[in-house]
């Protein structure tokens, strides 16, 4: 498999097949991964019932010994696949990058990270009728890279910093600095109205739901008695007002930073939505008159950017200040509304 070596035993197989048992050695790709991920992963096209049968007979082994389906592997351990029929296919030396869409768009990279500026209408990863998001490009562009995991997701339509982990130890050291609140994360937005507190503190509790067609959304709960099911989620956000805007002809509005506390789904969206102050050009809790009129007048997106995230680096706690800066098609917008 790519993110696989070969071990030398009697008679080694580089590949899982269904004549013989495959031996793999486990590197910086899989390290830390479970057993069952690994083998779902590694075995193609193989029903996971078929994984998990292979592994309670104790045909997969570790080392020599038998193994749970929740054991984590460690690099240079050695894995016995039995033979098993798989659909996988091997990416190749040979294989051919794909044509760039990202390259230039790269803020910060290493043999851990990489952080790119994510422009506006591109979806992370594929589904919902996009055949194709960021990691997927991104894979295809790097066919040689052994491990390319998204470290957090950013709307569609939201521009700004990305960060994506280049090997499992980044990955889940990222993961953990998220969850812990180690992250400083930026976002500037335009929002409809005349906002008047210089600082703001939001607290709201959200719930997702799913609309008849599929698509998700979030709203505040108000009444904790109608959440039957618990499945309420706190938000936090911090809000700072940059400045107001008062156009004779478009409106009033105003430009915002906010500093995540959490990352709820849709927060930013939905918690100004709810104060009252929507993004402008929000196509989903906007306000769907004013997108339209203000598409007249230049907006061809939502107003809402990933400006500054800082962190530490996940493996050399180095400090990091990953900056995108302002979109120019947003800029733009603004000087529109500042000068008529």
């Amino acid at each position: 498999m790519n993110n696989l070596i070969t071990h030398e035993q009697d008679n080694p197989v580089s590949t899982v097949s269904e004549s013989a048992a495959a031996f793999l050695t486990v590197d910086e790709a899989s390290e830390g991964q479970r057993i069952d991920n690994f083998l779902t992963k590694t075995l193609k096209g193989v029903p996971k019932s078929h994984v998990y049968r292979i592994l309670r007979s104790g045909e997969v082994r570790v080392n020599k010994k038998r193994i749970n389906a929740d054991f984590r592997l460690s690099l240079g351990d050695v894995v016995r696949v039995p033979p098993t029929r798989s659909t996988a296919v091997e990416k190749t030396e040979s294989a051919v990058p794909a044509t760039s869409k990202f390259e230039q768009a790269i803020i910060y990279e290493d043999d851990a990270m990489l952080v790119i500026d994510k422009a506006a209408g591109f979806a992370v990863h594929g589904g919902s009728g996009i055949s194709r998001g960021v990691i997927e490009q991104l894979r295809l562009e790097r066919p040689r890279a052994k491990f390319l995991e998204l470290v957090h997701r950013l709307d569609r339509e939201t521009s700004g910093v990305l960060m994506l982990a280049k090997k499992r130890s980044a990955l889940v050291a990222l993961h953990e600095a998220i969850r812990n609140n180690q992250t400083d994360k930026r976002y500037l937005m335009l929002v409809q109205g005349e906002w008047l507190e210089p600082k703001k503190r939001v607290v709201l509790d959200l719930q997702k739901y799913v609309l008849p067609n599929g698509e998700r959304r979030v709203n505040v709960v108000t009444d904790v008695s109608k959440d039957k099911f618990g499945e309420r989620q706190t938000s936090e956000t911090m809000f700072r007002l940059l400045k107001n805007i008062n156009n004779p002809v478009i409106g009033k509005y105003s430009l915002l930073e906010a500093q995540l506390v959490t990352g709820r789904t849709h927060q930013l969206r939905v918690q100004l939505a709810h104060l009252g102050f929507p993004i402008v050009g929000d196509d989903k809790y906007g306000d769907f008159d004013l997108n339209k009129f203000l598409t007249k007048h230049g907006l061809k997106r939502m107003f809402l950017h990933s400006s500054v995230t800082k962190i530490r680096h996940p493996l050399t706690a180095e400090k990091l200040e990953l900056i995108a800066p302002m979109p120019v098609e947003l800029n733009k917008f603004l000087l529109k509304l500042e000068k008529e």
